[in-house]
């Protein structure tokens, strides 16, 4: 396990235990979601995804130049392990239902399709999964989703912004343009609410469920949480 003194105030990693985390999608800002996990000292690390690496992903995912050509999963299996000690599990395969999932579930998907798709057939109602953190991103902007999948007022909020992939593309959030700085933006925020719900699942009756909605811009800056939209 690294050595994680300096954020044990914050996360530790020996009482989140073997606690299986899932990573579905190792694109912008799953890469970095799992690397970010990894460096908090999450050890049952399972990481999905089916791709290959292309010239114009390390411009913003987690991949380098010598990348290219190789499957994603596999070449954050290196990066991580190099960074961190920890060794993850890998799956080049996609989600379809028939795959045991973990108590947390990162669904980091590059289409609305198959985020649909995933939550139909392997998340919702599955009581085996805890948390769902869902993220979307466009150029500019991003949305972090932090849900309950056996919450029933939960799933009526995330699934009343699912859209399809035609109108998900011309509303930014969702689609085709990726920056780096902005994935790393959402990735943090995402991470952070993993963290705020650890918390929650220690201490119920002293932390409040971390905020199901966030919706950030990054030109200009601004964030709107539930409280806001609430208030």
């Amino acid at each position: 396990m690294i050595n994680a003194l300096r954020h044990n105030t914050v996360f530790n990693p020996r009482e989140f235990g073997d606690t299986r985390v899932d990573v579905i999608g190792c694109g912008a800002t799953g890469s970095r979601i799992a690397m970010e996990l990894a460096k908090l000292g999450v050890e049952n690390l399972h990481i999905w995804d089916f791709d290959i690496i292309e010239s114009h992903n390390p411009a913003n995912q987690l991949f380098y130049n010598e990348d290219i050509g190789k499957l994603k999963v596999e070449a954050i299996e290196d990066h991580i392990f190099r960074a961190t000690g920890v060794k993850p599990t890998i799956h080049n395969e996609r989600v379809d239902g028939s795959q045991e999932l973990g108590k947390v579930v990162f669904l980091l998907t590059d289409n609305m399709s198959s985020r649909k798709e995933i939550w139909n057939s392997a998340i919702v109602n599955n009581y085996e999964v805890e948390l769902m953190i869902e993220t979307r991103m466009g150029a500019r902007l991003g949305k972090v989703y932090t849900i309950n999948p056996n919450d029933l007022n939960h799933i009526k909020l995330w699934e009343g912004t699912l859209c399809d992939d035609a109108v998900a593309v011309p509303s930014e959030c969702g689609g085709k343009v990726s920056v780096g700085p902005t994935a790393n933006g959402i990735a943090s925020f995402a991470v952070w609410q993993f963290i705020d719900w650890f918390d929650y699942f220690k201490r119920p009756n002293e932390r409040a469920w971390p905020s199901k909605q966030i919706y950030v811009t990054f030109n200009p800056l601004s964030l709107i949480t539930d409280e806001d939209l609430e208030g």
